[in-house]
């Protein structure tokens, strides 16, 4: 596909462009409102395909917890009741999401007790129309947000079957919010952002935990802050694992979205996610 056409579609995904506005530009691209259209199924969501991992293959449910609001979350890990490390998987720009649920039970399903909190729940949750998730997302509180996320890790403390350790891994908006908890939870293990904002260079040096950065090579818009997070990752000693996957779009890891998923890279940086895990889990 013309990457004029996904860069369009990342910028209406990503900045306050409304949708007649990126249908005109669509068409302008296209040729024609017809082209336009029969383009668009190509770039938009598709759920059908979020459901790689069955969750009558685990124990799953569905939790509130209170952090500066009460927040939802999704929970899933392995069917028999012992303590289990913790991933707190962070969802994109859309809420949590068919999509953020199945990538909840690949945690688990790796043998690990995943939670994913819900960031719209102080708005009344994830509505299905994927254009007011990302609505509302604008919305939010970043600094009520951000506490929000910091207090699932007090919530673990209630469970039983949570062994004391924890990690996370976010994508796309997670990406930013899991670089944002490196810097705000010092008991983090580690900490796997995809295609996410990098802090603020002055930030880095409180960053105690692990970090594993993937990166799409098409991506110019996240791509640019990553000289300046990688210069302040190294001057403070922070330790981490950078990967850039030649040719891949932004969002190549969401195999609902049908011209950004990259099955290669997908697959190769959820495996690196898992090892990274295991390596500092164990």
């Amino acid at each position: 596909m013309d990457q004029r056409i996904i860069n369009l579609y990342d910028e209406y995904t990503h900045k306050p462009l409304n949708r007649n506005e990126f249908l005109q530009r669509l068409a302008k691209l296209t040729g024609s409102v017809a082209a336009a259209m029969t383009v668009l199924p190509l770039l938009e969501i598709n759920y059908a395909h979020a459901a790689t991992v069955n969750d009558e293959e685990l124990f799953t449910e569905r939790v509130t917890y209170h952090g500066g609001d009460d927040m939802q979350a999704y929970v899933a890990r392995p069917p028999k009741e012992e303590k289990y490390a913790a991933i707190v998987v962070i969802q994109e720009n859309r809420g949590l999401n068919p999509h953020i649920e199945d990538v909840t039970r690949r945690a688990a399903k790796a043998g690990y007790l995943a939670i994913a909190p819900n960031a719209l729940s102080p708005l009344g949750g994830t509505p299905a129309n994927e254009d007011d998730a990302r609505q509302l997302v604008t919305q939010l509180d970043q600094t009520k947000t951000l506490q929000n996320f910091i207090k699932v890790f007090d919530y673990l403390d209630e469970r039983k079957d949570w062994d004391g350790k924890y990690v996370c891994v976010g994508f796309c908006w997670g990406g930013g919010m899991a670089n944002n908890l490196a810097v705000n939870v010092p008991a983090l293990k580690a900490a796997v952002a995809f295609y996410g904002v990098q802090p603020k260079a002055e930030d880095v040096p409180k960053i105690k935990a692990a970090l594993q950065l993937h990166y799409a090579g098409m991506d110019e818009r996240i791509g640019a802050g990553i000289p300046a997070y990688e210069d302040a990752l190294k001057k403070a000693n922070v330790s981490y694992e950078l990967y850039m996957y030649d040719g891949a779009q932004h969002g190549f890891h969401n195999d609902t979205a049908p011209t950004r998923y990259n099955e290669a890279a997908a697959k190769l940086a959820w495996q690196r996610t898992l090892e990274f895990f295991s390596k500092h889990l164990h």
